[in-house]
């Protein structure tokens, strides 16, 4: 039996599952996105966030805020992107401070080509593993997670 201090074999099991689940993923995902788009798995996340927000723009801190970066870490991947044409970076000019990422249309147009491969790459690895009432289920799991974690 666990103590207070340590894992019962139940939460290792839900715990554990999703970690390993998360690196395997993770390292397929970087593959295929390295071989059909050419980007990082952090450079296609912000390309991603940045087709989602409204003008498809977003602070630089937001950015960094919604993902696993640090804010210097989301400025050297914002740079690559502005490097390649994919994103500028607009001043705040409603307080002067911070910056704006803007995905450009040539961005956009990257974006979608990468997505296609990627969604069929999530639905192979991931999603056709579950049900419609599962994947359900496990929306509202996240979603009840996401929201009680601090910073929400």
């Amino acid at each position: 039996m666990a103590n207070e201090d340590d894992f019962t074999k139940l939460e290792m099991a839900a715990w554990g599952g999703l970690l390993g689940m998360h690196a395997r993923l993770f390292k397929e995902i970087e593959a295929d996105l390295a071989a059909s788009a050419g980007i990082s798995h952090a450079e296609f996340e912000v390309l991603l966030r940045l087709s989602w927000a409204e003008g498809r723009r977003l602070r630089l801190q937001e950015l960094a805020e919604r993902s696993i970066l640090t804010r210097s870490g989301m400025s050297r991947v914002v740079e690559r992107l502005e490097k390649a044409g994919l994103v500028t970076r607009e001043a705040a000019r409603e307080d002067g401070r911070g910056a704006y990422a803007v995905l450009t249309r040539q961005g956009l147009g990257e974006f979608r080509k990468a997505l296609r491969s990627h969604v069929a790459l999530v639905r192979r690895l991931f999603l056709k593993r579950f049900s419609a009432r599962e994947l359900e289920q496990m929306s509202e799991f996240w979603s009840r997670t996401w929201q009680s974690l601090p910073g929400h």
